[in-house]
């Protein structure tokens, strides 16, 4: 039974991944005049930096209690 589900979410995987194409660059116009643009439009990126750090610390402090009982 595991191997027919796992072979069943790979299939599902594999078919799903052409489900979307990407958006086109700059919604189809041309490039912008000044080059200058940021990657992702200037999205802030610092909120999840500082919650993947938490999470990562809450892990570690779980894994290092559990070896120490």
């Amino acid at each position: 039974m595991k191997k027919i589900i796992t072979t069943i979410a790979i299939a599902i995987i594999a078919l799903s991944m052409n489900a979307q194409t990407p958006p086109e660059p700059n919604g189809g116009n041309g490039a912008p005049a000044g080059g200058n643009t940021p990657v992702g439009g200037g999205a802030p990126i610092g909120s999840g930096i500082a919650l993947l750090l938490a999470l990562g610390g809450a892990y570690a402090v779980k894994k290092w209690k559990n070896t120490n009982d």
